[in-house]
Parts: C-alpha cells; structure tokens; sequence
C-alpha cells in the first residue's frame, strides 16, 4: 500500500479558491434573524467577518452568547454552500475524477479549512470513498486552527494511524501546513493560483491527474 494521499477541498476539488463571501454575509443575516438579534450596521458588519474578537465584543454588545452566534453562523453557511453545490452554482474540478482511481491504490483523505459540515457533505455528495474526511470545528478555537496550522492535518494522520503522506493543495498555506505535520506537498495549479509564489512544494501539478505519475 502507497503512502496516503490527502486533499485540499477549495480549489483542489470544488471550483474557486473559496466560499464565496455573499454565503457569509447571508448566514449572518440568518444567525442573527435565528437569534432574535437586531444590529447596527457597524455591528453587522463585525458579526459578518472573520475578525474573532470583533465578533466577541459586537456579541456582547449585543448581550448575545458569541460561541451560539458563531456555531449558528457557521451552520447556516455551510447550508448556504451545499445548495450551491446542489444547483451547480459552485462546481468541482473534473480533474478530481482521478480521486476514486487512487482510492483504489492507497489511502485517500480530505483535509480542509472550510466547515466539516461541508466537507462531509462534499465527499458525500459526490461520492468520494476518503478514508477520513476532516473540515474546521464550528467554533473559535476550530477557527484558530486552519491552516497554515497543521492541527487538522495531524488529527487527520491520528485517524488514519500513519506519520507521512502527500498532501494536495492550492495555496502556500497548504505547503506550509503540510511540511509542518511531516508530509510531502503537492501544489496544483489552477486559474485562481497560476501566478502565485510557493515555498517549494515537493511537486508541483498541472492536474490532479498527474498524481498517477507520482504514484508510480
């Protein structure tokens, strides 16, 4: 049995480097719409980004719980992306059809910084056989931990009970965070990236595709 294979999910898999910020900004209208919460602009505005003390000190103000509000967001989000996903708004790479060929030659994960919620629903959803699917937990600490942060990808190693593999991203954080739980690193070229700098992966790709090459 080869080594296992780990992927990226935005970018790697699903089409565009991210979840697109209006998901954001509507899973903050129904958090707070869910939580009975009516802001300021200014508020609303905090409560919709990324910034976690923001978020806290606005949920404050607010006399709002921020780990309820947060787990609300995060869910609605999540939500908001499958029925993207579902109505074919947001596509995957067809590329990523070579993920069930490797299945069958070793030990395949995915590994991402969006919500496990989505990643699960994606492996479902298109049928993907991973061994273990791994996405960010829906609170401020889970937040903490993206990448470049090898926490997920570590925990991902613990659940397959092995200490290497390659791990397949699109951005210099996937290289930085795979290097630091012990993986080689594959950065795969997309629109979204063919110009970007990268610390040096262990390969570089031009499809998914070319996966086979590195596995013989």
């Amino acid at each position: 049995m080869q080594s296992p294979i780990l992927f990226d999910m935005d970018g790697v898999i699903l089409e565009g480097r991210r979840t697109d910020p209006q998901v954001y900004a509507d899973a903050t209208d129904a958090a707070l719409a869910e939580l009975g919460v009516e802001p300021s602009r200014a508020q609303r505005s905090d409560l919709g980004s990324s910034d976690l003390e923001a978020v806290a000190d606005r949920c404050a103000e607010l006399e709002v719980d921020p780990a309820t509000f947060w787990a609300a967001k995060e869910g609605h989000a999540s939500a908001g992306t499958h029925d993207r996903i579902r109505s074919g708004e947001r596509g995957r790479y067809e590329d990523s059809d070579v993920i069930d060929e490797l299945a069958e030659r070793t030990t395949t994960a995915l590994v991402s910084n969006n919500r496990h919620a989505t990643a699960a629903f994606v492996a479902d959803y298109y049928d993907f056989d991973f061994d273990a699917v791994r996405g960010r937990d829906p609170t401020f600490e889970g937040y903490r931990r993206r990448k470049p942060d090898p926490y997920y990808l570590e925990r991902t190693l613990d659940a397959l009970d092995a200490d290497g593999g390659l791990y397949v991203g699109d951005s210099p954080k996937d290289v930085v965070a795979g290097r630091a739980a012990g993986l080689e690193t594959a950065f795969v070229r997309r629109p979204h990236n063919r110009d970007c700098a990268v610390p040096e992966p262990t390969y570089e790709l031009d499809s998914l595709w070319d996966l086979e090459c590195v596995l013989e």
